[in-house]
């Protein structure tokens, strides 16, 4: 198993305001409007032959000369800084995508985003990833790591770093840099870091991590691993694989014996977010040069980016950028329209479908293109129930699929389509991203996507009423309102942030709104923010209506909402006992109440659907052969069609806005995407995946 061998076999962020003007932006957005969900063959033996639109699979060989901006050679000749090809590892990463051209060196490019962490921001770069999407997640390419390959069963795997590559100030990356990762933050006693998915076996078991040289890692694990190169391309949101030694051994108590504080990682931690901290080393294009919490945070090129064009001119092109923090929504629009901003990234800024026409009749002003990539969203905006609710009565009602069934039955996604996503995407009982590799591999595939989309989609009120009446849910008072069976009172309580989005919003108003014409007494309660999330994970809310699914590019290297593996989601007790598998919480409170263990945790009845969930996605994660693990989802896609929906969507895969400058090159249009793109997803960052490294100025002295 060999990285040049072309991949094929994986909290979704992104608000949308909901605007005015219906009809001309449905004119507008006609054209992107989707029926069937994409169809580009996954299994194209050779996907480098693909003409003018998508990346290169393979590795671009670098070429013998290098180039550099300006600013830096000034400061070479000055002596403050080593020639570029001292600066550049043996071997840089040549950006591999078809539809960038030469650049320009200079300018500054000017952001926005809603707040002042590091989750937004890292979004945008995929600097210190160990591999990296390609294709929109066709296909993996390398990243820090240049080159990987397994051994015959996949339990074991070498990582070859890039030889030369070096930290932002400087200093070399190197093996060690990736075990102190492991053994002194996940494998600390004290560190509250926990091994991620890309260090644990398919049985959950952490790997041993060894260094054979300072360029070469060794992953062993316990039983068969085959999507680890998937895992190591995912995401850019947590400190994983490669930080700094030689700058966090310093708040580290085992290097630093001045450390007394118990709580020491706290402030280790805050050392090692690159985005708060201008100190600390980074492997991405920009580093912080200044950042003012919840007001800006600016950014300047990193000298030794490890990133080259097709000529073999270091990235990034533009010089400086700056991350606004505003929050207010209205604020925000206002600025764009006023011309204040350079790129609008949709996924982090509420610039919506209904916001469009807007932009345009602005345009004079803020001079800026719409661009529309696919949003690769599964349900667009989603409701689920806690399938773990703690009364026994409503828990059973809940846990019945016919019960949810005939709620989807009952809710019009045809009026959602039109009054929220203006008559794009397509109608959707709700699924994972379109764009999974499990529905593009064969024409059986997509004929799994298209069962469980189709699955309860339809608007049938009178078939939902029956089915209700069916359950014994039934109005046995008199009082128009359907009673829990046997009597005792249901109401249907959509528990929200209270900050919940326009987009939220306006679909549980069309929800509550349906589910009464069905004798449903529904409620929206919301919720503070600070404390929604915790509620959710111990189980007290009953159900949520503020979210959406757009995880892939495949189903088990993403499987939050497939699988219940963590707290956050549909299942969250159940989530959380398989996140203390293997560890000694794992075996505690056995004699407890599930909802009274510290913290409330079940786990599945044998038989139940999430226990054969979890027995499948075991064997998915172990499964060399891909066609045998891509049948293994489409059996547990089978559970997620009769035992569900577990989620239930409304519109899948409308067009997510992107705003740049007219001047502003090398951000792709949709059709120069290899699936049209794929926003709404942690684990596929973007704009990460398409290197905004290489977006440049065509006049840069116009933008200082």
């Amino acid at each position: 198993m060999v990285s040049d061998q072309p991949y094929a076999q994986e909290f979704s962020r992104r608000r949308l305001l909901h605007g005015s003007a219906v009809a001309a932006t449905t004119v507008v957005l006609g054209a992107c409007s989707t029926t069937d969900g994409p169809t580009a063959d996954r299994g194209d033996p050779d996907p480098s032959t693909r003409g003018g639109k998508g990346s290169r699979t393979k590795p671009v060989e670098p070429p013998a000369k290098f180039g550099e901006a300006p600013a830096l050679a000034a400061q070479v000749k000055a002596g403050e800084l080593p020639p570029v090809a001292e600066r550049l590892p043996s071997r840089p990463y040549v950006v591999p995508h078809r539809w960038c051209t030469d650049g320009k060196y200079g300018g500054r490019m000017l952001n926005l985003v809603d707040k002042s962490d590091s989750g937004a921001i890292n979004e945008y770069m995929y600097g210190r990833s160990p591999l990296r999407w390609l294709n929109d997640g066709l296909d993996i390419g390398p990243g820090v790591v240049e080159s990987w390959e397994s051994n015959d069963d996949a339990s074991e795997w070498t990582l070859h770093l890039r030889e030369g590559l070096k930290w932002s100030d400087g200093e070399p990356v190197t093996a060690a840099d990736a075990l102190y990762w492991w053994e002194d933050m996940v494998l600390d006693e004290v560190h509250t870091a926990i091994p991620p998915d890309s260090g644990r076996s398919g049985s959950g078991k952490p790997m041993t991590l060894s260094a054979p040289d300072d360029t070469t890692l060794l992953l062993t694990f316990d039983s068969p691993t085959p999507l680890t190169p998937a895992l190591l391309a995912n995401g850019v949101n947590t400190l994983d694989w490669f930080v700094p030694k030689h700058y966090l051994g310093r708040f580290h108590p085992k290097y630093n014996k001045e450390i007394e504080d118990k709580n020491w990682f706290e402030d280790h931690d805050q050392h090692a977010n690159w985005v708060v901290d201008p100190d600390c080393p980074t492997l991405t294009g920009w580093h912080t040069t200044s950042y003012r919490e919840g007001r800006q945070i600016v950014m300047e090129r990193n000298p030794y980016y490890w990133c080259v064009d097709a000529n073999g001119n270091q990235l990034p092109y533009v010089d400086e950028v700056v991350f606004s923090v505003v929050t207010e929504p209205e604020v925000r629009k206002l600025q764009i329209q006023e011309g204040s901003v350079d790129y609008v990234h949709g996924a982090f800024i509420p610039i919506g479908l209904g916001d469009i026409s807007g932009m345009k009749s602005t345009q004079n002003q803020h001079d800026m293109d719409v661009l529309l990539w696919d949003s690769g969203s599964g349900t667009g905006s989603v409701f689920f129930f806690n399938y773990d609710y703690p009364e026994p009565g409503l828990r059973r009602l809940i846990r019945n699929p016919k019960f949810r069934q005939a709620l989807s039955y009952g809710f019009n996604r045809a009026e959602a389509q039109k009054a929220i996503y203006y008559n794009t995407g397509e109608k959707t009982t709700g699924t994972y991203s379109p764009k999974s590799i499990e529905y593009q591999v064969n024409d059986e595939g997509k004929q799994v996507y298209r069962t469980w989309r189709d699955a309860y989609v339809d608007f049938d009120p009178d078939k939902a009423a029956q089915m209700l009446d069916e359950l014994g849910v039934v109005d046995s008072d008199g009082d128009g309102v359907r009673e829990l069976p046997g009597g005792g009172k249901l109401r249907i309580r959509i528990d929200v942030p209270a900050d919940v989005s326009a987009e939220h919003s306006s679909k549980n108003n069309l929800l509550k709104a349906d589910w009464e014409k069905l004798d449903i007494a529904v409620e929206i309660n919301p919720i503070a923010p600070e404390a929604f999330g915790d509620q959710w994970q111990n189980g007290q809310l009953m159900a949520q209506s503020s979210w959406e699914v757009g995880d892939g590019p495949d189903h088990i290297t993403g499987p939050w909402w497939f699988v219940p593996i963590e707290p956050a989601r549909w299942a969250p007790l159940h989530g959380r006992m398989w996140s203390l598998r293997g560890t000694p919480e794992e075996n505690k409170e056995t004699d407890v109440y599930p909802w009274k263990r510290t913290p409330p945790r079940v786990d599945p009845e044998p038989g139940s659907p999430i226990a054969r969930l979890w027995e499948m996605y075991d064997r998915a994660k172990s499964e060399t052969d891909a066609l045998a693990r891509h049948r293994i989802v489409w059996d547990m896609v089978r559970i997620h069609i009769e035992d569900g929906p577990f989620f239930m969507g409304t519109v899948a895969n409308y067009p997510q806005v992107t705003m740049r400058k007219k001047e502003l090159r090398n951000v792709p249009a949709r059709d120069q995407l290899a699936l049209g793109g794929m926003v709404n997803t942690w684990a596929h960052p973007t704009p990460a995946v398409y290197d905004p490294e290489a977006y440049y100025w065509e006049n840069p002295d116009a933008h200082t």
